[in-house]
């Protein structure tokens, strides 16, 4: 057994979540070390298939923006969600339609769109990230064995799952982005709350050249919600815009999930004929509605499914995880490198574990509005010829797409989510907004995150925010004397805490962010506002607040 030691941080789990903890820690010349108990080959149960507006954003400060567009999804493939009773010789009953990745335009409140990118093009991407900056060593076929946090940092025993080899690693903090089984959330004793099961699931991936030509519903959707007279029953997806198909069976609590044979002829139900596919992989699983009740302690930090399992019912499930990543990243980057304060990681419970509450319970109650159907069952007519059935189709249908739109448009859970309570945020005394859902009103509140105004072409405020604090000097129009920063500019410096100034004159800014000065943090939401320059003393205060030192 060979020991490794001074690596500054190691994190279990080579999933999206772990690796852009280890692509943000490179990013700020923190070395780490993935460990993937998988062999990182192929994935062919992609758990992910959307990257929302704000995951855009941080792919956008990540530089991948392009590698996403490119990574394999044919952008050009309909977008559209669709009921339908069968794909090929049914009914359908409505529809929420949406532009392509290709053909979309950013969200009025972002610079950038959500875009659709499964998780078998998505990781490969994320993977070159994080060894794109030197500072990412990435260890497949390798579990983590024991583990254990002494105070000055973590023990870790792995071993090589193909040869049996083990080995240690002396790290100084641990990130458990091992999923929801999570070895490092078990030993560490940190219990779930919440709903154990929701309902048992079936996925099976499959392949069909010929599906698209057999697929009579016009125009052609993305995804398929099938309506069955026990009501919604399952969906098909085209997860790679091409030939490649997701079939999901939405069982119940009280129903045991499919075999792959029984999956395959619910395939064949769902398109509504027998017809030629390959079956890649078939996987069982089950819808959770649960939170963990510490995010972790000491040297020893949960980040992604470890943390949290929700059902994927809005798509909040990485979405949340690669949030917490760009929360945690800056936190361990500046307890390593010196200037954050003995309080910093605590807050990351305190900023994130709420957030990841809300998501849950709203994946929970998107759940509940697909599987309403089952408790008022569509009526017969519904799958009958001639104009009764039309008549039944029409009111069946429009009810059922009022009933989903708030799983399809939520820009108020993926972007409005807000750190009104912690620790390190300076409220400045205003009434917190009401959260919302389906709609987003930008607030440069302290907690939310820095409003989005358009700078130029493709320049956005967004891009000022990175690595670095940001103190926003804003003026309304040209010639306007600017609030002083000077003091708060010292008091980062006196801490070596990165701190740059930024002057906006810009009549649009000003009215987003509402305050003279703002100071954003690195992973863009704001810390402090206010009209009025602080002195000395105010601006130590809150330096120190920001950084986890009060």
């Amino acid at each position: 057994m060979t020991t490794q030691i001074d690596i500054p941080v190691l994190i279990i789990g080579g999933g999206p979540v772990g690796l852009a903890l280890a692509g943000e820690m490179g990013r700020r010349s923190i070395a780490s070390m993935v460990v993937e108990k998988l062999d990182g080959s192929d994935i062919l149960q992609p758990k992910m298939d959307l990257l929302h507006a704000r995951t855009m954003e941080l792919v956008r400060r990540w530089g991948l923006k392009d590698k996403v567009h490119a990574a394999g999804f044919n952008r050009n493939h309909s977008q559209d969600y669709a009921w339908v009773t069968a794909l090929s010789g049914g009914w359908e009953l409505g529809r929420e339609p949406f532009a392509s990745n290709a053909a979309s335009l950013p969200e009025p409140q972002s610079p950038e769109h959500k875009e659709r990118c499964p998780q078998n093009f998505f990781d490969p991407v994320l993977r070159e990230f994080a060894l794109s900056t030197g500072k990412a060593r990435i260890h497949y076929s390798t579990e983590l064995v024991d583990f254990e946090d002494n105070g000055k940092g973590v023990l870790a025993t792995l071993r090589n799952v193909a040869t049996g080899e083990t080995w240690q690693v002396q790290a100084g903090y641990m990130l458990g982005c091992d999923g929801g089984a999570s070895p490092v959330r078990t030993k560490l004793g940190i219990t779930l709350s919440g709903n154990a099961l929701l309902t048992n699931t079936t996925n099976i991936i499959f392949r069909s050249d010929a599906l698209c030509e057999l697929i009579d519903i016009d125009p052609h959707a993305y995804r398929y919600i099938l309506i069955g007279p026990e009501g919604t029953w399952a969906t098909i997806v085209c997860i790679d815009g091409r030939n490649t198909w997701r079939f999901s069976f939405v069982g119940s609590a009280d129903k045991p999930a499919l075999s792959e044979a029984e999956a395959a002829e619910g395939i064949r139900r769902a398109v509504g004929r027998d017809f030629a596919f390959d079956i890649i992989s078939s996987m069982q699983w089950s819808r959770r509605e649960l939170t963990a009740d510490s995010y972790g302690r000491g040297r020893i930090w949960l980040c992604g499914d470890s943390a949290h399992q929700l059902s994927p019912t809005g798509g909040f499930g990485m979405t949340t995880g690669l949030q917490e990543a760009a929360d945690l990243a800056w936190k361990l980057a500046a307890k390593i490198q010196g200037w954050g304060g003995d309080n910093l990681l605590a807050s990351y419970e305190a900023e994130r574990q709420p957030v990841a509450k809300r998501n849950v319970t709203e994946a929970a109650i998107n759940l509940g509005r697909m599987l309403s159907t089952r408790k008022q069952l569509p009526p017969r007519e519904v799958f009958e010829a001639g104009p009764a059935g039309d008549a039944a189709r029409k009111v069946y249908g429009d009810m059922y797409t009022e009933t989903m739109k708030p799983e399809w448009f939520t820009l108020g859970v993926t972007m409005g989510y807000r750190y009104d309570d912690s620790p390190i945020i300076v409220p400045d005394g205003t009434p917190a907004p009401p959260l919302e859902v389906t709609t987003y009103t930008q607030t440069a509140r302290p907690g939310a995150r820095a409003p989005h105004v358009w700078l130029g072409e493709d320049k956005s405020t967004i891009d000022l925010f990175d690595l670095d604090f940001v103190l926003l000097r804003i003026g309304r129009k040209n010639g306007e004397a600017l609030a002083d920063g000077s003091m708060l500019a010292q008091a980062a410096a006196a801490v070596n805490m990165p701190f740059r100034t930024v002057d906006l004159v810009n009549g649009a800014v000003a009215d987003a962010y509402e305050k003279r000065l703002v100071l954003v943090r690195p992973d863009g939401h704001v810390a402090w506002r206010s009209d009025d320059a602080p002195d000395a003393v105010e601006a130590a205060r809150i330096i120190n607040v920001v950084r986890g030192a009060a």
